[in-house]
């Protein structure tokens, strides 16, 4: 017989999941079966049918834990937390502004910790418990220049979820994942023109950026009852990661 991934009756919250890398996230859990809601602070226009909303803006305490409980609210129960809501533009390290550094670790590591919490609270209380995957970046296990902030919030996002799979096992299992390189709406932001994006993929040594898709596809995975024994892990999915510089320059 076949394995199949079927999501029938999950509830799954997907932060960030109205654009980017969270879309290809929660439309992979659609794709599955699952109840899917957004949360971002903004609402899409192009939903899919189907899919909920929950507007916050999960840097604060409050406004996260309301957004968890909003969604066990009108769903009776979560079975899933995609903490997927992050990112940065490049800024100079030695003369960012302190407020913005700060704005950055709160998307990127305090917004995942105060979600995790809250969905923690309810899944305890289910029978069946629940799952959480932590979205984090190859940033947060290398120099991360002119991303900084970003890439030390993603290193504590990585410790945060090896931390709390220990601490909320056996119901709440806990894991990350490790994004490469991923082509979004926004890549030509980062990496320039088609050329540019495909001289960028040239550098991975599977010859590509991942899509969206792809990472959602690990999410799954994770999410399942074929992921029962794992949790603490940081899964990487980076399409084999960054050569060394030092094999260019060598003669």
């Amino acid at each position: 017989m076949g394995i199949t991934i079927d999501f029938s009756g999950k509830v799954v919250l997907v932060t960030g999941g109205t654009k980017g890398v969270g879309r290809g996230i929660a439309q992979r859990f659609a794709d599955a079966g699952a109840t899917v809601i957004v949360c971002a602070r903004k609402p899409a226009d192009d939903l899919p049918t189907g899919w909920q909303f929950v507007s916050a803006d999960l840097r604060d305490a409050q406004a996260a834990f309301d957004a968890v409980d909003a969604v066990v609210a009108a769903n009776g129960r979560i079975d899933v937390l995609v903490n997927n809501a992050g990112g940065s533009p490049p800024f100079d390290t030695a003369t960012v502004a302190p407020r913005i550094t700060e704005r950055l670790v709160q998307l990127n590591l305090l917004a995942a910790i105060y979600c995790s919490q809250q969905a923690n609270h309810h899944m305890q209380q289910q029978p069946d418990g629940g799952a959480i995957v932590n979205i984090s970046s190859v940033c947060g296990t290398r120099p991360s220049p002119l991303t900084a902030a970003y890439g030390a919030a993603k290193a504590g996002l990585n410790n945060y979820t090896m931390t709390t799979a220990l601490e909320w096992a056996p119901k709440v299992r806990v894991n990350g994942v490790i994004a490469g390189m991923i082509r979004t709406e926004q890549a030509h932001l980062f990496y320039g023109d088609e050329d540019g994006i495909a001289a960028v993929g040239a550098t991975v040594p599977i010859q590509r950026l991942a899509m969206p898709s792809e990472i959602g596809d690990v999410c799954v995975y994770l999410a399942s009852p074929m992921a029962s024994y794992v949790t603490g892990a940081n899964v990487a999915v980076h399409g084999g990661g960054e050569a060394p510089a030092f094999l260019d320059a060598a003669n």
